[in-house]
């Protein structure tokens, strides 16, 4: 018999259509963690095409690596035209509903 073979997990692969990826996004968002966020802005990105994204977002594709690699710190700039390229936005909205403190 032999050993089941294990495949690592890679959400990329799961992120086909828009839908997915904006819900993917906004749930990485909202845990209030900007690694998290940064991490999921990648394997987003990885699922559209690396290449595609940069040219996109009119970044050069190191640039784009660099800038979504952990640890890194892009600036609210980069983030926008990635998300623009990705097709989606940032959307704001009040933490708690009015009258209902």
């Amino acid at each position: 018999m032999s050993k089941p073979v294990l495949v690592a997990f890679d959400p990329a692969d799961h992120l086909v259509d828009d839908a997915a990826i904006a819900q993917y996004l906004t749930e990485a968002l909202s845990a209030d963690d900007a690694a998290h966020f940064q991490d999921a802005l990648q394997v987003v990105a990885r699922a559209r095409g690396m290449a595609q994204i940069a040219e996109a977002s009119g970044l050069g594709r190191e640039s784009l690596y660099k800038a979504l690699k952990p640890g890194a710190h892009p600036r609210f700039d980069t983030v926008q035209r990635v998300l623009g390229a990705l097709g989606v936005r940032l959307i704001i909205e009040p933490l708690e509903q009015p009258g209902t403190a």
